[in-house]
C-alpha cells in the first residue's frame, strides 16, 4: 500500500473529561492499550508504514510513546498545530509537506474495522480528488449527513443535514494535497466544509462500507470501544 495516513489528533477532548484533564484522548487505555497504540496497530497489519500524527493538546505525551514509530514498524512523523488549535482542516493543511501529493485521513478518535486497500484502490481507479467512505446509518450512531446515491454522492453536510440523508461519513477519507491548495496557512478551520464544497461540486467519490464504526470522542462511546476489543479477545 502506498499511501501515507494524517491522524487528526489535536483536539481538546471536552466531552470526555476528568480522563482528558492529564492526558491526550489518544492516549486514554482501551481495554490494556493506549487508544493510539491500537490505531497504529491496526494501520500495520494493513501495510501501512507512513503515518502523520497531527497534534495539538497535550500531543507530546503522544510522541514520548510513539517515537519514531520503529516500535511498529512504522515511520511515524508529526505535524503540531502550534500555539492555537487549528481544527480539523488547518491542522491537515499544517501537515501537507509530510504528506505528499495523496493521503488518507482518519481521526484520533475512530477505530475502522474496514480494509484500506479496497478504499485506496477504489480512490485511484474513480480519480476524482477527494474520496469519503460512507456507511448506511439511519441516524443510529449519530445524525446520517450523507445523500449517497448510486455509488456517489450527491451531497455531505454535517451542518445542515436532511431527512432523505441515509448515509453518515464513516470517518476516512482520501484527499489530494490540491483540495487544500487554497486554504490559509494557520487558520482554523473544519475539514467538514472542504468535504461539504467538494460534494456540491460532484468532486466527491463515495465508497461505502458495511462495518460499524468505534470511537472514544464520548463516555458512551469509549465503553463500546473497550467492549469490542473485549469481545474480539483482543484486551
Amino acid at each position: 500500500m502506498s499511501l501515507p495516513v494524517a491522524i487528526l489528533a489535536g483536539g481538546l477532548a471536552i466531552r470526555l473529561r476528568p480522563l482528558t484533564e492529564t492526558i491526550p484522548k489518544s492516549l486514554i487505555d482501551v481495554a490494556g492499550k493506549p487508544f493510539v497504540v491500537r490505531q497504529l496497530d491496526y494501520l500495520r497489519q494493513q501495510g501501512i508504514t507512513r503515518v502523520v500524527l497531527c497534534l495539538g493538546y497535550l500531543g507530546e505525551q503522544v510522541e514520548v510513546v510513539v517515537g519514531d514509530g520503529s516500535v511498529f514498524n512504522m515511520d511515524v512523523r508529526y505535524s503540531w498545530d502550534g500555539p492555537r488549535l487549528l481544527g480539523t482542516g488547518g491542522a491537515l493543511k499544517q501537515a501537507l509537506p509530510l504528506l505528499g501529493e495523496q493521503f488518507f485521513v482518519f481521526y484520533g478518535d475512530s477505530y475502522l474495522p474496514i480494509g484500506f486497500r479496497a478504499v485506496e484502490r477504489n480512490f485511484l481507479a474513480i480519480g476524482k480528488p477527494a474520496l469519503m467512505t460512507v456507511l448506511k446509518n439511519a441516524d443510529l450512531w449519530d445524525k446520517s449527513n450523507v445523500l449517497f446515491r448510486e455509488g456517489s454522492i450527491a451531497e455531505y453536510n454535517k451542518r445542515k443535514p436532511r431527512p432523505e440523508m441515509a448515509h453518515i461519513d464513516y470517518g476516512l477519507g482520501v484527499l489530494s494535497a490540491s483540495v487544500l491548495e487554497n486554504v490559509p496557512v494557520n487558520e482554523p478551520f473544519d475539514l467538514a466544509d472542504i468535504y461539504y464544497e467538494l460534494s456540491v461540486r460532484g468532486l466527491l467519490a463515495g465508497h461505502e462500507v458495511y462495518e460499524r464504526f468505534y470511537e472514544i470522542g464520548s463516555h458512551q462511546g469509549l465503553n463500546e470501544t473497550i467492549e469490542y476489543f473485549k469481545k474480539e479477545g483482543r484486551a
